[in-house]
């Protein structure tokens, strides 16, 4: 008979070996949709917003060093096998980096007619209707560590921040405690979200104006 801590060893494995499938798919249909121009959005009246400005140049820099590091490697190492090895995973990881490039340019935050559509990166989206959400503002915040989802404890409930170089610049106060589903599994019930956004104002503006226009249709 199995231990229980080895099974749960196992299940945990299993999951991490889920989830890095199911990144790599994302990456590949992002590079995919990136190359042909499919356009972000496909609802009526919605608006798609970026979040990927200040993310973009440290990208690049990586798919410069990875591109300038495949002749480098070639030229130092005197073993056809292992040339042809490395120039192999060199080509891949250069390729994958330009997908995690088209996965943050593909996937934006979306203010639409139905509700808003928060994104990170193509693995997660956070959908809320606008009959959930009490109000949008923008104000920016850093936070003290590197990690993409963090959770605050405040007198009006949970706040959880999705996070782009510790920083938010987005809050979304929601009409009630919401469970959004997450890479590693359900969050708390959340009662804001705050993420960031390249152009935060514009984001407010249009999502304020869904807002009264759902509530007009409410009254």
């Amino acid at each position: 008979m199995t231990p229980p801590a080895t099974r749960h060893s196992w299940t945990q494995i299993w999951r991490l070996i889920r989830r890095l499938w199911a990144y790599e798919i994302a990456m590949w249909r992002s590079l995919y949709r990136w190359t042909l121009r499919r356009p972000p959005v496909t609802e009526a009246g919605a608006v798609a917003f970026g979040q990927a400005k200040s993310t973009t140049p440290v990208i690049w820099v990586f798919i410069v060093l990875s591109a300038i590091e495949i002749p480098a490697v070639d030229l130092l190492l005197p073993w056809e096998s292992a040339r042809l090895t490395v120039a192999f995973l060199g080509v891949y990881g250069l390729v994958w980096m330009v997908g995690l490039l088209a996965m943050v340019k593909t996937h934006p935050h979306v203010v639409a007619p139905s509700g808003l559509r928060l994104r990170q990166s193509a693995t997660v989206l956070l959908p809320v209707p606008w009959e959930n959400v009490v109000s949008v503002s923008t104000r920016n915040r850093s936070l003290p560590t590197g990690r993409t989802f963090q959770y605050e404890q405040t007198p009006d409930g949970t706040v959880l921040s999705v996070v782009i170089l510790s920083q938010t610049n987005v809050d979304i106060v929601l009409r009630e405690p919401t469970v959004f589903d997450l890479p590693k599994g359900p969050t708390e019930p959340v009662t804001e979200l705050r993420i960031w956004a390249d152009e935060p104002k514009d984001m407010v503006a249009e999502a304020r104006e869904h807002l009264l226009q759902a509530s007009a249709r409410a009254a």
